[in-house]
């Protein structure tokens, strides 16, 4: 097959979805497939990429470390028509992703859509009322609606997406496909115990410290603010425990402000964003790893994490269903209360239960080459049903041509 991705965000940034589309193009060429990407002008972007199409943006304003591409580029188009493409795939609800639908509308090809951020969690980026907020949060469940009902399938990550755009009134056909993770890159045996522990000694953690991790997008939708409220009380009775925060946004400088109030600069560290290449590197420096995020479709960097050998402890969310088992891997919480007694019984808990080792076990079945396989016959099935709605419209276009000539 010949297949276009269209997204606002790819690689080397550092997110779900740029990953995710990463991750596939690179699956899919694997299994003998011809994979282009349309996608953005990115700082640090390498100067070659394979069937890389970038198109010329700006920081999207209200989220400085995304990127808003132009909607059409001539020029990219007289290229995209000679691609001889069999299926175009859209990551994007906005600008490439729009360039998408236009493409397929023009060329009559048949499309998916993944659908990877819930908008209505995300509102309060232009919203400060509560009134408001509400009227955004509607505005979003119908701009989704419109965006997923317009194309021939939808992708997405885990059941808790799938139940929501239902209630959306979603009514076309949703497939469940978990976005794969590049397990070996998270393997702790690539890293040795020299490098993690010179990582730890920069930010000044001691090799017998205790290390609270998290990664990820510093963002208010990210419920850091509640794991910082913790902390005061928890770490006045473990000397030995430190919270390292990895990853920027746009909270960033308020939680600094936190932390500072709070007398904690020396335990509750921030790293700021790292390059994607170090990241497997940043993983191995905890000791279990915690997010109050309840924003999460699939929640990749708890997949990670558990890749990388980390037990989790993070608020309960659906998105967790499959991957995290109470007291084998991790623990959820719903209050203070929880987390901290997570947190205790992965840290300093004397049952002897492997958390590490378990949450690994746990997510293999979470491959990239399971992911492209099954992305793979998303796009059969599309492309059989489009093949025979077209020769359905030949055969309708024919009567209606013989009618007329009698």
């Amino acid at each position: 097959m010949n297949i276009a991705l269209f997204t606002d965000t790819y690689y080397p940034e550092i997110n779900g979805v740029a990953n995710s589309v990463y991750i596939l193009k690179k699956e899919l060429e694997q299994i003998g497939h011809t994979v282009y990407v349309f996608t953005t002008t990115t700082p640090g972007s390498p100067e070659y990429e394979h069937n890389v199409f970038r198109v010329p943006s700006i920081p999207f304003a209200l989220i400085t470390e995304r990127r808003v591409g132009v909607f059409y580029q001539p020029k990219l188009v007289s290229i995209i028509k000679k691609l001889d493409l069999d299926i175009i795939h859209t990551h994007t609800e906005f600008s490439l992703g729009i360039f998408g639908r236009i493409m397929a509308r023009d060329l009559r090809l048949p499309m998916v859509h993944t659908y990877h951020t819930i908008y209505e969690d995300y509102t309060h980026y232009l919203t400060h009322f509560k009134t408001l907020d509400r009227r955004a949060k509607a505005l979003a469940r119908v701009f989704t609606k419109m965006c997923c009902n317009t194309v021939e399938q939808v992708i997405v990550p885990t059941q808790k997406v799938k139940d929501l755009l239902l209630t959306y009134s979603v009514h076309k056909e949703i497939s469940i496909v978990p976005t794969g993770v590049d397990l070996k890159k998270f393997n702790p045996a690539l890293y040795s115990k020299e490098d993690v522990l010179e990582l730890k000694r920069q930010y000044n953690i001691q090799e017998q410290d205790k290390v609270m991790l998290y990664l990820g997008r510093v963002s208010k939708e990210k419920n850091i603010d509640e794991i910082i409220e913790a902390m005061p009380e928890y770490l006045s009775k473990r000397e030995n425990v430190k919270f390292v925060i990895v990853g920027s946004g746009p909270e960033m400088d308020k939680l600094k402000e936190k932390v500072t109030e709070r007398n904690l600069e020396h335990r509750i560290l921030f790293t700021g964003a790292q390059p994607w290449d170090n990241i497997g590197l940043f993983y191995q420096m905890g000791d279990v790893f915690v997010s109050g995020s309840t924003s999460e479709t699939q929640g990749l960097t708890y997949i990670e994490a558990m890749a990388a050998g980390l037990p989790v402890v993070a608020r309960r969310d659906r998105c967790l269903d499959d991957i995290l088992v109470q007291g084998w891997n991790g623990y959820d919480f719903v209050d203070r209360k929880g987390l901290l007694e997570g947190l205790d019984a992965v840290l300093f808990g004397t049952d002897n239960i492997p958390y590490g080792e378990n949450a690994r076990i746990n997510v293999q079945k979470l491959s990239t080459e399971a992911f492209a396989r099954n992305v793979e016959k998303v796009y059969e099935e599309v492309m059989k049903r489009d093949a025979i709605s077209k020769k359905r419209e030949e055969y309708e276009s024919k009567k209606i041509r013989r009618l007329f000539h009698r």
